[in-house]
């Protein structure tokens, strides 16, 4: 490649953009010429490109937090599991290994006592503040971010937690007590932005 085709073809580019701003300078000047009596008027179109963001956006929260609850719903399963193994116990069902949770007749070993308590810390996963902000990005994302929502969505995870306190046979700990407590406060945040 030659020094002259180059500068012949940045030559030959330039004319045909300064030939090309000159056509759309003199179109804007008959256009405004022609239209100065003429007003706009905007009609809304029939889809919103924000709302079919929305409805994705939507999609890949709730994609993320399935896939995030059932990974430490396994390593929750993976703890307990790993307690009723060492200690010889055998559960039939579910409702049996609820039961003999509650009652707290459980040995573990250190390894598994300090990886629950990091779990269920202040700052940890199953913390009330991280599952509380999960329980309502779930619910925003079901209910589109529409907080006029809010009250049915807030209905149905007391629903929800009556039903856990039921199977658990008794009080819930207090992490999950807190955890309500925290629920119905974000709830009523959220609700109350969308009444402002």
């Amino acid at each position: 490649m030659s020094v002259n085709s180059i500068g012949a073809n940045t030559a030959a580019a330039y004319a045909q953009q300064t030939s090309a701003a000159k056509t759309t300078k003199e179109a804007k000047e008959n256009t405004s010429k022609k239209d100065q009596d003429t007003a706009v008027v905007y009609e809304k179109g029939t889809s919103s490109s924000s709302t079919v963001g929305s409805k994705k956006s939507n999609a890949a929260v709730i994609a993320q937090l399935k896939a995030d609850a059932e990974a430490r719903t396994s390593q929750l399963q993976s703890l307990v599991q790993k307690m009723m193994e060492k200690q010889g116990q055998t559960l039939g069902t579910a409702d049996d290994m609820w039961a003999f949770l509650a009652k707290g007749n459980l040995k573990a070993d250190p390894e598994t006592i300090a990886q629950a308590k990091k779990d269920v810390a202040e700052d940890g996963y199953w913390g009330a503040e991280q599952t509380s902000d999960r329980i309502l990005s779930f619910a925003k994302a079901l209910a589109g971010d529409d907080p006029d929502k809010a009250d049915e969505l807030l209905e149905a995870f007391k629903k929800g937690y009556s039903q856990a306190t039921k199977t658990w046979g008794g009080n819930l700990p207090s992490l999950c007590s807190d955890t309500y407590d925290l629920v119905e406060k974000k709830f009523n945040e959220w609700k109350n932005v969308g009444e402002e």
